[in-house]
């Protein structure tokens, strides 16, 4: 692979004009595609097959034709002025004319009085009357919405104050584009320290925009066809740039690498791509497998962020191996330092081998033999490396046990789907909800929708009477609504309201105790009913996310061993990668659970409603983490294996991996920290959670994980580090992702001066 990546390279060099086109008419033929595509529709968010709730959901568009199950609703919340009541005439008739003239829309499939349907509160202070509509939200035209807007605002008029709940009117999250920036700008920063020089700082960000372009203008283009929605693009678009600046930091910083190591601008650039290049594609794969995977979940939504955000993962990667180079080509120079740009480059190579030739004592009791024939001197990297690898016990305790007590939270996890209630109070929604919960009572807020199928019992209107007269008698159950049948009198629908509100685990408990009288009834009446609504579906998926949360973690598991196995050509790294992912994860999910469930520094981050985690997030984080943490392990431990197999001793290796490698995978690290953390000013609370727990997931991992448990993990294993079983060694194919095939290339072109310029023979791991 590092040789097939080497030549890219050097094409995308030699042709860069050429390079260049492609990628610019690429990112012109996206954007205009995505200007001319009509805008994306719903991304049904709690849509599951096999979930009973579904199956409910699923019958009530069956047998109940010409409605739609999905349709759009809107909750509107009347509230009288102090001391005064809803019912009051003039309060009364402004209550009625809103819902005459709401329920005169052409595709309004009913508006019930609160009146009618018993919606007042006890001290009449407050009511809420109910519009369905026949299509869903992303079906309503703007007609249909100022309509329902103009008779709110009658309403308004009258003295009342009116708050709208439901997905009819409901806000969207503001269009993409403050997060990224706050990201970039960041990210810019942190490259010019890092780099020292505006070119190499723009180059990474400039190929990542370019990236992140294309790939949301296409989701943008295919949104309608796909469903795709802003939040499917924004999670994209979170990804690609996070990723798409780190993996050409990594080619820029080995171009400067080589350059200073005396090479020609073509071939520094070929050897950057051969070598860092290879730990980018498989980086990248991991990233892609991690996200591709969670289609196996089962949740539509799911799939699509994985999907696309592995899409534009997969254009970040061939940006990097095509743009990146071509980019080099153009300004050979401008990317180096200033020293080296002063100076050039094989002088540079020069002063550095003749500075650095003094011995210098190592853990392990010497300089190595590399560090003496490169005359590398000791950083920021070699130097913490030295450390963690005098004390490797220590650090490992400390590691384990502060990663330990950040993951306890996570024993607590609770899941839900956010609603209204995790919205900022400048909401209407989130003031209706408060108001139905505070004037009728938190259930109102989520009433559960029980359909009957009849159509084996012998008299179907006893049998509905028999199952809802149990249900009302439940714990927890405040009022029911009378039955509606069908046409063909062979379906039944009803409501129950809970006590509790939609996100309590109490009403989680209470759709367990109606399912669960179930079977007595069914017996007793012939009838078969089943519990749907948002939230009962919500219920439903988030119990079947959390069951699959510890298939999936394991499938990914298992991939993490595979994949590194093949590419260290190791059995104990990949565990040892394994066992540091998944620190990472649990750590993470305890930081989750402390500030957007338990509260701890709510505040701080903006979140104003604390409550039960988004269903979806933990899998998704896992997902995602999965792929960082194995992102900076084959960056940071493939320059280790790269010093071990040219003949470096283990102890050696790691320092020198760290030597050329910390750096660069700290200004990564914070990078993506950086990007990730600009979503936490996300209005929208999904983008607020994964934000938050992808910036500390890569926190832990980069900064305790990779940076310190793995240094001393392989400060105790040594040799056996790179142990493979021979049947194995056999079995795997060889992908030399650590550049062996252009050892030749890639030794220094001026030797320094000095008795121990001898290159060494490559050698192979320890194998049994």
């Amino acid at each position: 692979m590092a040789t097939f990546l080497y030549r890219m390279g050097r094409a995308a060099f030699g042709r860069r004009r050429l390079v260049v086109l492609l990628w610019a008419v690429l990112l012109g033929v996206a954007g205009a595609a995505a200007a001319k595509a009509p805008a994306a529709g719903d991304d049904g968010t709690s849509f599951m097959p096999g979930i009973e709730a579904q199956r409910a959901f699923d019958l009530i568009g069956e047998r109940f034709p010409g409605s739609d199950a999905d349709g759009a609703s809107a909750r509107v919340v009347f509230i009288a002025p102090g001391g005064e009541k809803v019912t009051a005439g003039e309060h009364r008739a402004a209550v009625d004319a809103f819902v005459a003239d709401a329920g005169n829309g052409p595709r309004v499939a009913g508006a019930v009085s609160p009146f009618a349907a018993d919606a007042v509160s006890e001290d009449a202070s407050t009511a809420y009357a109910t519009v369905t509509y026949k299509v869903g939200s992303a079906d309503l035209t703007d007609a249909d919405r100022s309509a329902l807007e103009a008779a709110v605002d009658e309403a308004r008029g009258s003295g009342l104050t009116v708050e709208v709940g439901g997905n009819a009117l409901a806000s969207q999250p503001a269009a993409g584009g403050a997060a990224e920036a706050v990201g970039i700008g960041l990210a810019a920063v942190v490259l010019l320290i890092t780099f020292g020089s505006l070119a190499a700082a723009g180059l990474p960000l400039l190929t990542a925009v370019v990236g992140v372009g294309i790939s949301i203008c296409a989701i943008l283009a295919l949104g309608s066809a796909l469903g795709l929605s802003m939040t499917t693009g924004t999670l994209a678009s979170m990804l690609g740039l996070a990723v798409g600046i780190d993996y050409a930091l990594f080619v820029v910083s080995r171009y400067r690498e080589e350059r200073e190591r005396g090479h020609a601008a073509r071939e520094a650039a070929g050897l950057a791509v051969g070598t860092a290049g290879s730990a980018v594609v498989f980086a990248g794969l991991t990233v892609v497998i991690a996200l591709a995977g969670l289609s196996v979940v089962g949740v539509p939504m799911l799939t699509k962020m994985g999907l696309c955000a592995a899409g534009a993962v997969v254009v970040a990667v061939l940006v990097v191996l095509t743009l990146v180079p071509a980019l080099l080509a153009m300004w050979p120079e401008a990317v180096l330092s200033r020293t080296a740009r002063r100076s050039g480059s094989r002088t540079t190579g020069e002063r550095t081998a003749v500075e650095h030739t003094a011995a210098e004592r190592t853990t392990t009791g010497e300089r190595t033999t590399g560090e003496r024939r490169t005359g590398a001197a000791d950083n920021g990297g070699s130097r913490w490396a030295r450390f963690v690898l005098r004390r490797p016990v220590a650090v490992l305790l400390a590691c384990v046990a502060g990663l330990g007590v950040l993951a306890l939270p996570a024993a607590d996890l609770q899941l839900g789907m956010p609603g209204d209630e995790a919205k900022p109070v400048t909401t209407t929604e989130r003031r209706a909800y408060d108001a139905l919960a505070d004037g009728i009572g938190p259930g109102f807020n989520g009433p559960l929708t029980i359909v009957a199928d009849v159509r084996d019992a012998a008299d179907p209107r006893a049998a509905v009477t028999a199952i809802a007269s149990r249900i009302e008698g439940t714990d927890g159950v405040v009022s029911l609504s009378p039955p509606q049948f069908n046409g063909a009198g062979d379906t039944a629908l009803f409501s129950a309201v809970p006590a509790t509100a939609p996100n309590d685990e109490r009403t989680k408990e209470l759709v367990q105790t109606i399912r669960a009288e179930r079977p007595g009834l069914e017996d007793e009446t012939g009838a078969v009913f089943e519990v749907t609504g948002s939230t009962a579906m919500n219920i439903d998926v988030a119990q079947a996310l959390q069951d699959a949360l510890v298939p999936y973690l394991a499938v990914v598991v298992l991939l993490s061993l595979l994949l590194l196995m093949l590419v260290f050509r190791s059995v104990l790294v990949p565990v040892k990668a394994a066992f540091g992912f998944l620190l990472s994860v649990l750590a993470s999910l305890g930081a989750v659970v402390a500030v957007f469930q338990w509260g701890w520094g709510a505040g701080l981050l903006g979140v104003e409603q604390t409550g039960p985690i988004m269903s979806l997030m933990p899998v998704f984080l896992v997902g995602i983490v999965f792929g960082l943490a194995m992102d900076y392990e084959v960056f940071l431990v493939s320059r280790m294996r790269e010093a071990y197999v040219h003949g470096e001793r283990p102890a050696q290796a790691v320092v020198g991996g760290f030597r050329h490698s910390a750096r660069v995978v700290v200004a990564a690290a914070v990078i993506m920290i950086a990007v990730f953390s600009g979503f936490v000013g996300s209005g929208e609370s999904m983008i607020k959670t994964i934000g938050f727990g992808l910036a500390v997931a890569v926190l832990f991992d980069a900064f305790v994980v990779r940076m310190a448990l793995v240094p001393a993990v392989l400060a105790l294993l040594g040799d056996r580090a790179w142990w493979l079983p021979r049947p194995l060694d056999r079995l795997l194919p060889r992908v030399d992702i650590e550049g062996t095939g252009l050892a030749g290339r890639s030794a220094p072109v001026q030797a320094p001066a000095g008795g121990d310029a001898q290159p060494q023979e490559p050698r192979e791991a320890a194998r049994t």
